[in-house]
């Protein structure tokens, strides 16, 4: 059985994410313990569904011994932060049309592993799992204000230093975003309940569109895009507004335009997010995790300002963190100090979860620090960039992949190859192009960037052709 994919369980809740399904993932996230029962924080997003479901995931937890500690409709981020210390379990399709909805879980702030998701599926799949003989108890707690105050003391410590009042003043009263006009687009996420909040608390003048929660999204689709935007695009490009921030359903995607209205490329915002960490580093060897997918201009960025980038597979920002700490020397001066894939950014010194609560409040901060988002994005060399599908039969995926391990390097000589997620090739120009199966479609995914990228894409789009029809 195979219930998770790169972020947690999706699917329709027609059939797929049932009642009995999340009962049976809460029983078997109680049963994955030591005999004494995990207390696990519960909370879901704002679909329909959603709430419906968390209930009978509360039934599944505590019929198989847990402490149940209900949060009610959170933000992912704020169920990740509340996970600190116990189990997490939020209900939510993330950026998914309403009619879906899922499940996501949490152990000591950071997403299961995969050996944890593979646990969990054996469970649901054995029917000893699924009997009712251990009783936990079901609590109503608040994590939001909580989740807020943290958010708002850590980027007060990131800026601290550029704070120019008097040196005996309160920090928690420091505004690091005063004087500073943001649009906020929470999509009628849960989103709402945090984001317009902490950065109204740093001092930001706010404007939130969208910001009733409702699970239909029926002011856009949940996933922040250029083409969804539109709206806060134009109140952006007539207003007078400094920086616009927009959402997806559960926040823990940020999506940034400048004050024209147009959407900074996501590998931009990665790059600038991890420069500035890398910079702030105390230590000799700052890593910056992220995906084979993301762009050459991070390792530009990151190099420049003294630190190195590692990758991982999609959706296992977690893993490569605790791959980067496993493979340091214990005593070794090497610190994951950022982690991201486009959209989605890992604050280690904050927490082990994706939060775009925190990142939204971060470079809102960094606007604010540098003068305004061009300036900010100025050292950020932007190249032209694509992603294409390949049709690609599920059934031969493998052989092609292996035919591209020999035949794109034979295209590209001058390259420098790496296959651990696909097959990377960075060139000397730092161009780059990314070759890998799609997991859920009869797809191979070509993603390039560079000055020609128009004859890059066409090169590589050629060779994954005629590696199909011969394999």
């Amino acid at each position: 059985m195979t219930l998770f994919g790169t972020a947690g369980i999706r699917g329709p809740v027609a059939g797929t994410v049932t009642p009995s399904l999340a009962l049976a993932v809460g029983q078997a996230v109680a049963s994955d313990a030591d005999g004494t029962g995990p207390t696990v924080v519960l909370g879901y997003d704002g679909r329909e569904t959603s709430e419906a479901l968390a209930a009978a995931m509360a039934a599944g937890l505590a019929s198989g011994g847990a402490s149940v500690r209900r949060l009610g409709q959170v933000p992912t981020p704020t169920l990740a932060f509340a996970s600190q210390g116990r189990r997490g379990a939020m209900i939510t399709a993330s950026h998914n049309p309403p009619a879906d909805n899922g499940v996501k879980l949490f152990d000591d702030g950071v997403e299961y592993d995969r050996e944890a998701e593979r646990a969990v599926e054996r469970a649901v799949e054995d029917p000893a799992t699924k009997s009712w003989d251990r009783w936990g108890s079901i609590e109503r707690v608040d994590a939001l204000d909580r989740y807020r105050d943290a958010v708002c003391g850590y980027v007060r410590e990131q800026f601290a230093d550029g704070d120019t009042r008097d040196e005996s003043a309160d920090a928690a009263t420091i505004e690091p975003l005063a004087g500073q006009s943001v649009v906020v687009d929470c999509g009628t996420g849960v989103g709402a309940l945090a984001t317009p909040q902490v950065l109204g608390r740093l001092g930001a003048d706010v404007t939130a569109l969208n910001a009733t929660v409702d699970g239909h999204f029926p002011a856009r689709e949940s996933k922040p895009t250029p083409e969804t935007l539109t709206d806060c695009a134009a109140y952006l490009a007539e207003g007078d507004a400094d920086l616009g921030l927009a959402h997806d359903g559960d926040g823990d995607r940020l999506v940034v335009l400048g004050p024209d209205g147009d959407v900074v490329h996501e590998d931009t915002i990665l790059a600038v997010v991890a420069a500035h960490y890398v910079e702030a580093a105390t230590v000799a060897d700052p890593v910056v995790v992220t995906t084979p997918n993301a762009s050459a201009r991070i390792d530009e960025r990151v190099r420049e300002a003294g630190g190195r980038v590692e990758r991982v597979r999609l959706g296992s920002l977690h893993e490569g963190i605790a791959r980067v700490r496993a493979e340091s020397d214990a005593g070794s001066d090497t610190e994951v100090v950022f982690a991201a894939e486009p959209w989605k950014h890992i604050h280690p010194a904050f927490g082990g979860w994706i939060d775009g609560v925190a990142s939204a409040a971060m470079v809102a901060g960094l606007v604010a620090a540098t003068g305004d988002v061009e300036a900010l994005r100025e050292p950020v060399a932007e190249r032209p960039y694509r992603k294409e599908s390949v049709p690609c039969p599920d059934d031969i995926k493998e052989r092609v992949m292996a035919d591209l391990e020999t035949r794109l390097p034979e295209r590209f000589p001058e390259g420098s190859v790496d296959t651990d997620y696909g097959v990377r090739i960075e060139l000397p120009d730092a161009s780059w192009v990314l070759v890998r199966p799609s997991g859920t479609e009869p797809y191979v995914r070509l993603y390039a960037e560079s000055d020609g990228v128009e004859s890059l894409v066409a090169e590589t789009r050629e060779a994954i052709e005629r590696a199909v029809e011969t394999v």
